[in-house]
């Protein structure tokens, strides 16, 4: 499989058709893979609440769009802002195990997203907000 601008036209047809204004394509054969590797195409205006992941750290490259990665505190303060933009080489992020983070999206992005299996769905204690 390639991943070209035909694959990432056809999964941004699907974010712009969903309610949620995003759209995974995984690239794992199960939930249950030790290595969740996905693409995620993200709109602006996509509700994606404040969230840590206690399991995983987690890693976005950013393949087209700009978007901010705002990390917070346990007080709900943000503490670091990144702007991801391949445009002026700024390409992913590193976000740490248990680290409170958030996105803004300014354009139609679509990142690379890696983070360690099994799949587990956000626990009401890993949504801040």
């Amino acid at each position: 499989m390639i991943i070209d601008d035909i694959l990432l036209d056809k999964i941004s047809a699907e974010a712009e058709a969903s309610p949620r204004l995003r759209m995974n394509y995984n690239l794992h054969d199960s939930l249950d893979a030790k290595a969740q590797r996905l693409l995620n195409v993200l709109l602006p205006g996509t509700p994606l609440p404040v969230h840590r992941h206690m399991h995983t750290a987690e890693t976005y490259v950013m393949l087209r769009g700009k978007m901010f990665v705002i990390f917070y505190n346990n007080l709900g303060e943000q503490t670091e802002r990144f702007l991801l933009d391949p445009t002026i080489g700024n390409y992913g992020v590193q976000i740490p195990k248990g680290q409170w983070h958030g996105v803004e999206v300014i354009e139609p992005s679509t990142i690379f997203e890696v983070k360690d299996g099994p799949y587990m769905p956000l626990q009401a204690e890993d949504i801040q907000f």
